[in-house]
C-alpha cells in the first residue's frame, strides 16, 4: 500500500494519484505529462494543420477587362516600359525557338527593353495640342505663304532625330545640324557674291542659289547650331572684304566670264563701227550699237560658252549671232 500523499514511480513518466472511492477501497490513475516544451510544439502544428488554408485566386490581365470604346491616354498617359498585362494586342518579339514562332508578350524582356509610343496616339497629340493650344499665339497673318516665309526667315536649320534600341536613347548622329540660305536673300553685292561662293567651294550649288553649312564637330546639337550660325555671319563680312591683290586680277583670273569692258566687246563695237562707217552711216554711238538686238545675241553667245564650255548648242548659237552681227547671208 503506497503512502496516503501519492508516490512517483521512478523512471517511468506518469504521475500516480491516489483517490478514495465510495468503499473506502483506494485506486491509481495515471495521465501523460504535456509540460514539457517540446509537447506544446507538437499541439501547435497540429492545430495549425487542422486550420483551413487561404489560397489566393490569380487575377485576369487587364486586357480581358477592357472596354472597345476606353481612353487609351487613360492607360498609357506619360512615356513607360511596354506592359503586356494593358496592350490588348497579340505582339511576338524575339527569337523564335526550334524554327517556331517569337516568344509571347508575357514576360518578353525584348519588348521592356526598346522605347514605345504608345503614349503618343493620334488622340493622344490631339489632347496635348488641345492642351498647349492656350499657351500658343496665332500664325501671323501675312506669312500666308512658302514665299513670304523665305523672304522674312531667310535661313533653314535640319536636324533629325533618332530613335534606336542601346544602352542610351541618345544617338550620336543626332548632334548634326544643316543649315541652308540662299545667296539671293543675303545683302550681297557682285564682289561680295563671287568671293562667298569661292570661300564655300562644293557646299554652294549653283543650280538652286543655295549654300549649305554641315557642322558635327561639336558633342552637343546646340553647339553645333551656334558653330554654323558663327561660319555663316565669318563667311558673310569676309566676302564683302576686299584685299590689295584683288584689283591686279586679270581677266584670266575671273571666276566667270564678263562680256562688259572686255577684248571682245570692244572688238564687236570696233567691227560695227567700220561697218557703218563703209555704209556712210556716221551718227550711230557705241549705246545704241550695244543696245540693238544683234549685240545682244552676240553677248550672250559668248558668255555661254567662255562660261559653259564648247557645248554643241552654244558653237552653233555663237555661229548664227557671228553671222548676223557681221551681216553675212547664207
Amino acid at each position: 500500500m503506497a503512502p496516503l500523499g501519492g508516490a512517483v514511480r521512478a523512471g517511468v513518466g506518469y504521475r500516480a494519484v491516489l483517490s478514495r472511492c465510495c468503499g473506502g477501497a483506494a485506486a491509481y490513475s495515471s495521465v501523460p505529462a504535456v509540460s514539457s516544451r517540446a509537447g506544446q510544439q507538437r499541439e501547435v502544428s497540429r492545430r495549425r494543420d487542422k486550420a483551413p488554408q487561404f489560397t489566393r485566386s490569380p487575377v485576369p490581365p487587364r486586357t480581358e477587362r477592357m472596354a472597345v470604346d476606353q481612353d487609351w491616354s487613360s492607360v498609357y498617359p506619360t512615356a513607360a516600359a511596354f506592359k503586356p498585362s494593358a496592350v490588348p494586342l497579340p505582339i511576338r518579339m524575339g527569337y523564335p525557338v526550334k524554327r517556331g514562332v517569337p516568344p509571347p508578350k508575357e514576360g518578353n524582356l525584348e519588348l521592356i527593353k526598346i522605347p514605345n509610343f504608345l503614349h503618343l496616339t493620334p488622340p493622344a497629340i490631339k489632347k496635348h495640342c488641345a492642351a498647349l493650344k492656350d499657351f500658343c499665339t496665332e500664325w501671323p497673318s501675312a506669312l500666308d505663304s512658302d514665299e513670304k516665309c523665305e523672304q522674312h526667315f531667310p535661313i533653314e536649320i535640319e536636324t533629325v532625330d533618332y530613335v534606336s534600341a542601346g544602352t542610351s536613347i541618345r544617338n550620336p548622329k543626332a548632334r548634326v545640324v544643316t543649315l541652308k540660305v540662299k545667296l539671293s536673300n543675303l545683302n550681297l553685292d557682285d564682289h561680295a557674291k563671287k568671293k562667298l561662293i569661292k570661300l564655300v567651294g562644293e557646299r554652294y550649288c549653283k543650280d538652286t542659289d543655295i549654300l549649305t553649312i554641315t557642322t558635327d564637330r561639336c558633342p552637343l546639337r546646340r553647339q553645333n547650331y551656334d558653330y554654323s550660325i558663327h561660319l555663316l555671319t565669318v563667311l558673310y563680312h569676309e566676302s564683302w572684304k576686299t584685299e590689295m591683290w584683288e584689283s591686279e586680277k586679270t581677266e584670266e583670273d575671273m571666276e566667270e566670264y564678263i562680256w562688259e569692258n572686255s577684248c571682245s566687246q570692244k572688238n564687236a563695237l570696233d567691227t560695227l563701227l567700220r561697218i557703218k562707217a563703209s555704209e556712210n552711216v556716221s551718227n550711230v554711238t557705241e549705246e545704241e550699237l550695244l543696245a540693238s538686238e544683234v549685240v545682244k545675241n552676240y553677248r550672250n553667245s559668248v558668255i555661254a560658252l567662255k562660261n559653259e564650255g564648247e557645248t554643241e548648242d552654244n558653237m552653233s548659237q555663237y555661229k548664227e549671232s557671228v553671222k548676223k552681227l557681221l551681216n553675212i547671208q547664207t
